[in-house]
Formats: C-alpha cells, sequence, structure tokens
C-alpha cells in the first residue's frame, strides 16, 4: 500500500504563523493557495481533510471571532493560507470592517496568491459574502475552486442537484470556477480538491 505522506503532497503541512495586519505576512515570493469561507461551512474540516492532519487547522467552537490569517508551511516553501471565516451575526461590526480590510486586502493585493479555495455548505451556497469574496478575487482573476462542503447532510441526488445549481450560476460570473461536492466526514472530493491545490502550487506527490 502506498504511504499516506507519499501519495498526499500536502501532507507535511505545518502552522507557520498568524497575521493581524497584511504588513505580517511573510515578505517573498514563495506561493501561497488560500481558503476562504462563510465560518461554520467547513473551512477548517476540509483544510484539515486536504492535508490528512486532524488538528492543523482548528475548528473553532466560538465562529467569527479569529480575525487573523493564519499561515501553514509545506516543505518547497510553498503555503496554505487559511483567511477568517466571514457571515457570523454575533461578530461586533468592528470586527466585520477588520475583516474586511485583511481579507479583502489580502485578496487583491497579495501577489503570492495561485489560487482560492472557496468552501459553502452546500445547504446554503452563493451568501452574499460568499459572492464578495469572488468580486475581490475577481481584480487579479486568480483562480477559484468552490468547495459544497458537508454533502453527507443530503442525499446523493440532492447534492449533486445542487452543484449543477451553483455551476449554472457562477459560470455566468466566470465559467473557468470549479465546482464540486465535498464532505470531510465522509472524504468525498478530498483527492479532487487535493489535486487542485497541488497543481495551483505546482507540487508532485
Amino acid at each position: 500500500m502506498t504511504s499516506p505522506s507519499i501519495a498526499n503532497p500536502l501532507a507535511h503541512a505545518q502552522f507557520l504563523t498568524s497575521a493581524a495586519r497584511l504588513a505580517q505576512l511573510p515578505a517573498d515570493e514563495r506561493p501561497e493557495a488560500a481558503f476562504a469561507g462563510r465560518s461554520n461551512a467547513g473551512k477548517s474540516s476540509a483544510m484539515n481533510a486536504l492535508c490528512g492532519v486532524k488538528q492543523l487547522a482548528r475548528v473553532s467552537k466560538t465562529p467569527g471571532r479569529t480575525q487573523l490569517i493564519n499561515l501553514f508551511g509545506l516543505p518547497c516553501g510553498a503555503r496554505l493560507v487559511d483567511l477568517p471565516g466571514y457571515g457570523y451575526a454575533a461578530v461586533p461590526e468592528t470586527l466585520r470592517r477588520s475583516w474586511n480590510a485583511l481579507v479583502g486586502g489580502y485578496l487583491e493585493s497579495r501577489v503570492n496568491l495561485r489560487g482560492l479555495i472557496l468552501v459553502m455548505d452546500i445547504r446554503h451556497p452563493l451568501t452574499a459574502l460568499d459572492r464578495q469574496m469572488l468580486d475581490w478575487n475577481r481584480v487579479h482573476a486568480r483562480p477559484v475552486h468552490v468547495l459544497l462542503s458537508k454533502a453527507d447532510k443530503l442525499g446523493r441526488g440532492a447534492a449533486r442537484a445542487a452543484a449543477s445549481a451553483v455551476k449554472r450560476e457562477l459560470s455566468r460570473l466566470d465559467p473557468a470556477i470549479g465546482v464540486q461536492v465535498f464532505s470531510a466526514l465522509t472524504r468525498e472530493g478530498v483527492d479532487e480538491a487535493r489535486a487542485v491545490v497541488a497543481r495551483w502550487l505546482d507540487l508532485r506527490a
């Protein structure tokens, strides 16, 4: 049997640092793939599943409170970037403004960014803030791949129908945006999503 550490190019990701301001991000040209999503959409679980590490990205019990960009390094020097979750109603307005400046600034100005994984709960996709993320990313026309997470909460037919509806809508915005069904629990779609990130970062298994 093939070793998971050999088969998975993201297997050796390790936490590097957190940034509360864009100026605190590493000043180099190493490629980055970013993960974004609404609070409770399953972003941290998705990152953990792709890397094969249960607690790489911590699953918060207080959604929307973490307003930091967390960076994880790979042995080759490339990085995975965990952007703060959004859309949690209990977050104070000051934190919402801070999130806009931090995340919006990262997506619009970070030259290291090679692609964005946008995680949406398959039962509640394409919220207003999801669309805002897509608009921010369009500034530099970087690749976007949507994970419709928590697919295990729906039957297979319903999940496929939801994915088809999202694909149709996003095709009007950008036909190049990838969309797939995903479940960190059952691991459905993990290999496909992992391959997308590996391609962006030019990794080899």
